[in-house]
């Protein structure tokens, strides 16, 4: 081998180990951050010279399972916190502050009143108990909307993020193909794009299809395109609050493929099903207690019953039988002012145990303070099973105080699914995390190992190129 042959080949390992090692150097410096990939120098030998491609460290496999699980999670971690929320307007059973502590606290106030009839103390009682479940479904309903109103706006700032996101996809995915048809190194720009696709799977459900030229389209999990070369359009009807993705709906009972995991569907679900499902069983609730407590007419003229103790802003006429509960109407009940001297002038407890609320028509006392027949009727109203909505999925035939209990479990088993759901999706989470981890992080031991490595062949090929400069050196001295 001649001395400007081994030159050039010493130069080349030289130049190589430089730019290896210049690789090592930017995986320690990308070692804590969460978005960066391992780059590896291949080192490629071609015309007897040694040149370093950097290429990625990348499993395709790994990241979609990655990719699915986060949106699983993000997507139950949703409805766990719309839940918990909702679950506040049961409160502690111990402080028996729920609608149906509540529908139980005021039946044993009656229970109680109906046992000594002419006691006002016990009267006043009932009042109060029925004054705290109304207002207890009123406040429920109240709950109910502001839960609603807050999942809006988390909808509407998942929506924005979600666009932007794509804005940033699209310049990511553009360097991409422009340097990968440039043949530059485009390493970085692939950890950035999927960097970016990691976060949108966290607020909606996706699929990544790569293409040509180191391209990628994206799909939700339902099959919409998202981006396709270009970011598609995410937004809310106003109409209905459907989301749109290019003017498809993704959500709703209308959508013709509606997305399936990420927050954005648990935010969704929370505000169009379990909030509107909860909401639907109060005011049914309420609409039995005023059923319940109805008056009807003791003259024999036939007039409609009535609302009695329990009335509504818009009473006192029942609603007719079959007909749907207006959405909210738990928040227009309201114990009726007849019975409570304390609000109005015309107020007497009497009119719980005599009735005629209504008028003298409505009334079924015989004159005594010792009439407790209405009392014990209103009591056994209480007691007996009622039909009740079946859609509500609680049952269709059972009495106001286990409608009151199921309506709370409802709830309560939902969260506790939710929780359950949440620990389970965090624990496959975190195992294709760490698998993906495992295989495109930077491990500081490989490097540090790699680097001295490196160091040796450096100091080698340094070395060898003193050797030869000696031996020109020699060389040409021998000559002149």
């Amino acid at each position: 081998m001649s001395l400007s042959v081994a030159y050039n080949t010493a130069r080349s390992s030289l130049q190589a180990s430089q730019s290896q090692m210049a690789v090592v150097s930017r995986n320690t410096a990308g070692a804590s951050d969460p978005g960066y990939s391992r780059k590896i120098g291949v080192l490629v030998t071609t015309g007897g010279a040694a040149r370093v491609t950097v290429v990625r460290a990348s499993d395709s496999a790994l990241l979609n399972k990655m990719l699915e699980t986060t949106s699983d999670a993000a997507m139950q971690k949703s409805l766990l916190e719309g839940l918990e929320k909702l679950s506040l307007t049961i409160g502690d059973p111990e402080l028996d502050e729920s609608p149906a502590a509540r529908v139980g606290a005021m039946t044993d106030a009656l229970r109680q009143y109906a046992n000594a009839p002419d006691d006002n103390v016990l009267a006043r009682g009932f009042v109060k108990a029925a004054n705290d479940l109304a207002t207890s479904l009123n406040q429920a309903t109240a709950s109910i909307n502001l839960v609603r109103q807050e999942t809006q706006v988390q909808i509407g700032d998942s929506v924005a993020r979600i666009n932007e996101i794509l804005a940033k996809f699209k310049v990511a995915n553009d360097e991409v193909m422009s340097g990968s048809a440039l043949g530059r190194d485009v390493s970085d720009a692939l950890d950035q794009r999927d960097y970016l696709i990691a976060q949108l799977s966290e607020e909606i459900g996706l699929t990544v299809v790569p293409r040509a030229d180191n391209d990628v389209a994206l799909y939700t999990d339902s099959g919409v395109p998202l981006f396709d070369r270009l970011p598609r359009a995410v937004e809310i009807r106003k109409s209905d609050g459907a989301i749109l993705i290019d003017d498809v709906p993704v959500t709703g009972s209308a959508s013709p493929m509606p997305l399936n995991s990420g927050s954005l569907v648990g935010l969704v679900k929370i505000r169009d099903e379990v909030a509107v499902g909860y909401q639907r069983q109060l005011d049914e609730l309420a609409r039995g207690l005023i059923d319940a407590f109805k008056e009807t007419d003791r003259s024999g003229g036939g007039a409609a019953d009535k609302a009695g103790v329990f009335t509504y802003v818009g009473g006192p006429d029942l609603l007719a039988s079959g007909t749907p509960t207006l959405t909210g109407f738990a928040s227009l009940l309201r114990v009726n002012d007849a019975i409570d001297p304390t609000k109005s002038p015309t107020g007497a407890y009497e009119k719980i145990r005599d009735g005629g609320i209504n008028g003298g028509d409505y009334a079924s006392g015989d004159g005594t303070a010792s009439f407790s027949t209405r009392l014990y009727e209103l009591t056994a109203a209480l007691q007996e099973d009622r039909n009740w909505d079946s859609s509500l999925g609680l049952g269709n035939k059972m009495t106001l105080q286990d409608f009151a209990s199921s309506s709370a479990g409802w709830v309560e088993a939902k969260r506790q699914d939710a929780s359950q759901q949440v620990a389970y999706r965090e624990t496959l989470l975190a195992q294709a995390s760490e698998a993906l981890s495992n295989a495109t992080d930077v491990n500081m031991d490989d490097e540090t190992a790699l680097m001295l490595q490196l160091e040796k062949s450096y100091s080698a090929s340094a070395k060898l190129i003193s050797v030869i400069n000696q031996m020109l050196q020699t060389l040409l001295s021998a000559v002149g």
